[in-house]
């Protein structure tokens, strides 16, 4: 599905920062330093982030 826009613990927005994650990471950058540049610093924002599988692409076949 989609990202939550914010993490489930803390409350800080996690959302707008998805795409650019999706984009260096398959760029082949370190997880780790993405995650660091983007601000994301706590484990639970961390776990939003990497936890995340987006379905909506696969989903959206059956919604015809």
């Amino acid at each position: 599905m989609m990202i939550p826009v914010r993490c489930f613990t803390c409350g800080k927005v996690v959302a707008d920062k998805w795409e650019e994650w999706v984009e260096r990471v398959n760029e082949g950058e370190d997880p780790e330093q993405v995650l660091n540049d983007l601000g994301l610093t706590r484990v639970c924002c961390r776990r939003m982030i990497i936890s995340h599988v987006d379905l909506i692409d696969e989903i959206i076949r059956f919604s015809i």
